[in-house]
């Protein structure tokens, strides 16, 4: 696992040094070597960064507006838009994510498209896999496996109380 990682860093770092932004550091979005509209295309070390990304962002949160990509490791990692993974303890995309959210709470409020793994999974429209303890779909076209699945959309909603299984334990799934 050490091994990966440091491959990561330094392909990214490497790739970064024929960048615009070859590194950004910041300790707050307005404290940093580039302003927070300024697109990072190299390594971010954050303690709180907020910037459009295409790069590796390593921090305590990591913020990336706009239409961004990448890898986002750190505790906390938040994004408009993004393509990539997101490694952290709470993983938040505002509008579209396209990739991998790894963390205990996992959320995207608008589409969704890969995979969410962790404790709680939350999305609005999702296509993929949710794998977690608590999986919510509004609208899923795909699985969920965890010990409470909920999608939204399964015709089941429209029914009750007649009839009951809005979720299902261990396996959901609807295409």
């Amino acid at each position: 696992m050490k091994t990966k990682l440091l491959i990561v860093i330094g392909v990214a770092t490497a790739t970064g040094l024929y960048a615009d932004t070859p590194i950004q550091l910041s300790l707050v979005p307005d404290i940093a070597l580039y302003p927070r509209t300024t697109t990072v295309t190299g390594l971010s070390l954050n303690i709180w960064g907020e910037n459009p990304q295409m790069s590796l962002h390593i921090g305590l949160v990591n913020g990336s507006t706009g239409d961004s990509g990448g890898l986002s490791w750190g505790p906390i990692n938040y994004s408009d838009s993004f393509r990539g993974v997101q490694l952290g303890w709470v993983n938040v995309s505002k509008e579209n994510f396209s990739g991998w959210q790894q963390g205990y709470i996992n959320v995207s409020q608008g589409t969704f498209t890969g995979l969410q793994s962790g404790l709680v999974n939350v999305s609005e429209d999702t296509t993929g896999l949710q794998l977690g303890v608590v999986n919510y779909a509004e609208k899923l076209k795909g699985v969920q496996i965890g010990l409470v699945n909920l999608a939204m959309n399964n015709p089941c909603f429209t029914e009750l109380p007649d009839k009951l299984a809005p979720g299902f334990p261990i396996l959901n799934w609807s295409f």
